[in-house]
C-alpha cells in the first residue's frame, strides 16, 4: 500500500508543479502587456518558456524530496482511503433534496420581493 501512496503523491506533486508552471506562464503573459520590462524579458524564449518549466520543476523537487512533506502526504492519503463515500443512490437523493429546497427558497424569496415591491410602489403613488 505504501508504494501506491507514493505513486499518488508523486503524481499530485507533478500536477502541482505543472499548475504552478502554467500560472507563471500566464502571469508573464499578462504582465508583459502591462510592463515594458517584463515584455522585453518575455521576448526571450528562455524567460517565456524556460522560467515556468524551471519554477514548476523546482516546486516538484521541493515537495518530492522533502521528508516532512512526504510524511504529511502519506498521512493525508491514508486518511482519505478511510473515508466512506456515499452510494450513487444516496448522492442522487441528496441532490434532489437540495434542488427542491433551492426551488422552494427561490419561490418564497421571489414572492416576498414581489409583494414588497408592490407595497413600495403603492406607497410611492
Amino acid at each position: 500500500m505504501e508504494k501506491a501512496n507514493s505513486k499518488i503523491l508523486t503524481l499530485s506533486f507533478a500536477l502541482a508543479g505543472a499548475l504552478l508552471g502554467l500560472t507563471v506562464h500566464l502571469l508573464i503573459k499578462a504582465f508583459s502587456g502591462a510592463f515594458g520590462v517584463v515584455a522585453r524579458a518575455a521576448d526571450s524564449d528562455l524567460v517565456r518558456h524556460g522560467l515556468p518549466v524551471a519554477v514548476g520543476f523546482v516546486l516538484f523537487a521541493a515537495l518530492q524530496f522533502n521528508p516532512r512533506v512526504m510524511a504529511w502526504g502519506e498521512e493525508v492519503v491514508s486518511e482519505i482511503r478511510k473515508v466512506v463515500w456515499p452510494s450513487r443512490k444516496d448522492t442522487t437523493a441528496m441532490t434532489i433534496v437540495c434542488v427542491v429546497m433551492v426551488l422552494i427558497s427561490s419561490v418564497i424569496i421571489s414572492s416576498f420581493d414581489l409583494i414588497s415591491g408592490f407595497f413600495i410602489n403603492f406607497l410611492m403613488k
